[in-house]
Order: structure tokens, then C-alpha cells, then sequence
């Protein structure tokens, strides 16, 4: 006999009917969730959706009566929120990251560096942490020293002027600059230790992996880089067959077991940050960021204990 399939209680389950069978993903998405088509598609865009346990991120993919698509409540909310907010997309630029406050873990008389939260962009965004900080701190030429991906959280640097930041530039061109991440990843990780040393676009790239703890399914790991490059993290992991969970571009396109569809973002957090203070002399700054609430939930999802 048959199993019906298991769903984990924190995703959204919606089956395809025959009226709905004829529908694009997109268009089924919005009429289902009482979204617009634009939210729909930045669901589907953030590979938020998985059809039968595989993850579609075509927006016009052809539906069939009885597929099960599948979202995180999480995801779902947080588009619910948005729709609900459109007074506030209206005011202008500058008034709109006043609306969120982020939480800032050193603070010197040259650099600032913040706890940044997950779904927003480091920099380059009226609703970036930069410019939420400029607001939050009254430090209208706060600038990004280096960037986090939208969904990682942690530590990131910034500079209170041009100088300052032109400074830690340089500092971080001599890796003199310790940077430790937290991850969790799909599957058992064997060992107790492990550099991955393959180039990434061309240049050299060095991560040195440590297991934390590790379940049947998933594993946290420690992770301290050598090099920045680009989602250096996310794609070293992925090239040695344990990618981050969460993670939408190089993690797994298919799955069988249904937390691994809960996940609501890539599990990737940047615990401390240690550099030697480009300004002043002989000083460091040296910032820690506690693991987040979701993050700490997803580990204890897959059995891994409080955190």
C-alpha cells in the first residue's frame, strides 16, 4: 500500500485541482494566496515553491490536477505583510528605512558594525542596512566596508567616512581579517575538520570547514574563510556535496524529506568579525553575532539541540 507523503507543519500545502490545472505556477500562486502576480513571482523567484518535492522557479512552469505545491508559511507571511504595506512603498526613499530599526553590535568613532538581519540587502537600496543605519544613527556618509547576501545574517563592517572606509578597504586586501561563519548543511558530515582549496571565477579561495554537531540529515558547521569570494561559503559546500540548507541557487533542487522545504532562508550566519582597527593603532575591533531565532529553530529541527 501506497504512503501518503509526509508535510512538515510550518509549510504551506496546496494541491492542484482540475480548474487550477490548466494555470501557469504564477498565476495559481496569486489566485491561491490572494497575492498579486508580481508577489507570486518573487516567491517563485526566491525558489521559495516545490512541485512534487522539486524546486520550480519558472514562473509560467505547467501545472497538473493532483501536483502538491508546497511554500514556507514564513515565505507566504512575509509576502502577505508586503502587500499589506504599499502605503509605505509610497513615501519617499529616504523615510522608508526609518520603519526598521538594526541592532548594532560595536560602535567606534570610525566604524560601526551591525547585526544584519536576514531579507535585506547590505548596501546599494533605499531599504538597504546602509540606509537604515544612516537614519537609525544620524550618519549620513556611513558606507559598507564589504556585503552579506540578502538572506545571510551576522556581522557586517561599515565605515562613518570616505577615509575610514578607503582604510579598511586595504586592511581587507591583506586577509588580515578573521571572519567565522556558522552553517547549517544537508546531510552527515564525516569529518571533524576539512579545507576546501579550489578556486572560485578564476582566483584562489580558501575555506576551512569544522563540525560543530551533526544529525542524520543535517549537520552545523563552523566555517572560517581565508578568502571573500563571491558566495565563496555557499558554493564550496555545495562543491563537496553538503549545501547550505535553505539556499535556493546552489543548494538542492529536489527533496524527499519535508523539513528540508521549511527552511525559510539559507542557513548561513557570520558569527564574528576580527580585524585590526585601520584607523587607530594598535586597537581591534572584534564583534560577535548570536545565532538568530530561525536559525537556532532549524537546528533543533533536525535534532541538533538548543543553541
Amino acid at each position: 500500500m501506497r504512503q501518503a507523503p509526509r508535510y512538515a507543519s510550518n509549510v504551506e500545502v496546496l494541491l492542484v485541482n482540475k480548474a487550477d490545472a490548466a494555470k501557469p505556477l504564477q498565476d495559481f500562486l496569486a489566485g491561491r494566496l490572494g497575492l498579486s502576480r508580481r508577489a507570486a513571482k518573487a516567491i517563485i523567484d526566491g525558489r521559495s515553491v516545490w512541485v512534487n518535492r522539486r524546486c520550480v522557479w519558472i514562473a509560467h512552469h505547467a501545472l497538473k490536477t493532483g501536483d502538491a505545491v508546497e511554500i514556507p508559511r514564513a515565505v507566504i507571511s512575509a509576502a502577505k505583510r508586503q502587500k499589506g504595506s504599499n502605503v509605505a512603498q509610497k513615501l519617499p526613499a529616504e523615510a522608508t528605512p526609518e520603519r526598521r530599526h538594526v541592532r548594532v553590535l560595536v560602535d567606534t568613532e570610525f566604524y560601526v558594525v551591525a547585526d544584519k538581519p536576514a531579507g535585506i540587502v547590505s548596501c546599494g537600496d533605499p531599504r538597504s542596512v546602509e540606509a537604515i543605519l544612516r537614519a537609525q544613527l544620524n550618519e549620513p556618509t556611513l558606507q559598507a566596508v564589504h556585503r552579506l547576501d540578502r538572506d545571510t545574517t551576522g556581522c557586517l563592517l561599515f565605515a562613518k567616512n570616505y577615509q575610514a572606509y578607503l582604510a579598511a578597504v586595504e586592511v581587507f586586501k591583506t586577509h588580515r581579517v578573521a571572519k567565522t561563519y556558522f552553517a547549517i548543511v544537508a546531510g552527515r558530515f564525516e569529518h571533524a575538520h576539512f579545507t576546501v582549496d579550489a578556486p572560485l571565477d578564476g582566483e584562489r579561495a580558501l575555506s576551512h570547514v569544522s563540525r560543530e554537531a551533526a544529525g542524520p540529515d543535517a549537520s552545523f558547521l563552523r566555517v572560517r574563510i581565508e578568502t571573500g569570494r563571491t558566495n565563496q561559503i555557499r558554493r564550496h559546500l555545495s562543491s563537496i556535496r553538503y549545501p547550505v540548507l535553505g539556499d535556493r541557487t546552489f543548494g538542492l533542487k529536489s527533496a524527499r524529506d519535508p523539513r528540508l522545504m521549511a527552511v525559510p532562508r539559507q542557513m548561513l550566519h557570520a558569527a564574528s568579525l576580527t580585524l585590526p582597527d585601520p584607523m587607530v593603532k594598535g586597537a581591534e575591533i572584534k564583534a560577535h553575532s548570536p545565532l538568530p531565532a530561525d536559525f537556532r529553530s532549524t537546528l533543533r529541527q533536525f535534532g541538533m539541540g538548543k543553541r
